[in-house]
């Protein structure tokens, strides 16, 4: 299943909710649309009747729910969809799950680890290394380092800078 909203809380009095975005295509929360609601071990099959932006949210109404009561009690959990249903990616473009387990090497083809995540945060994204002598390694995923990525062979060509993966 890929994450692609986590519900944080109910807006308003009608069934409403909040959902922070953990897609890169909000286009896909479209009416008709069916997500998978999970909380630890509670899942259930939400159908999405409407959505709207709200900064940088979405509000959205499932089927069914139709009241703040029942908005609440889906509060805290994800929305996901089966991976057969994922966006197909534009050139360029990599879904963070399918980097895991991809060999890094340098430009002379010298094993540096594999990819154990690819990260957001403020500064960018960076690809987290689990490098050849075991320790993790934390790698700013930008064209400037990372100078290839063959899909099919499963492998990233690297350049970094001396002593990077040392820290």
């Amino acid at each position: 299943m890929l994450l692609v909203g986590i519900v944080r809380k109910p807006h308003g009095l009608t069934g409403e909710v909040s959902v922070e975005l953990a897609t890169d295509f909000p286009q896909r929360f479209a009416p008709g649309i069916r997500l998978v609601w999970t909380r630890g071990t509670e899942e259930r099959s939400l159908d999405l009747a409407a959505a709207r932006p709200h900064g940088k949210r979405l509000l959205i109404t499932f089927e069914g729910i139709s009241s703040v009561e029942e908005a609440r009690d889906l509060a805290g959990g994800d929305l996901s969809i089966p991976q057969g249903e994922a966006f197909p990616v534009p050139s360029g473009f990599f879904y963070s799950h399918e980097l895991e387990g991809f060999a890094c090497v340098d430009e002379r083809g010298n094993p540096l680890g594999v990819v154990r995540g690819l990260g957001q945060t403020p500064a960018g994204p960076l690809l987290t290394l689990e490098t050849v002598s075991g320790k993790e390694a934390l790698v700013p995923f930008v064209e400037e380092m990372v100078r290839k990525i063959d899909r099919d062979a499963r492998h990233i060509v690297l350049e970094l800078p001396e002593g990077l993966l040392d820290l």
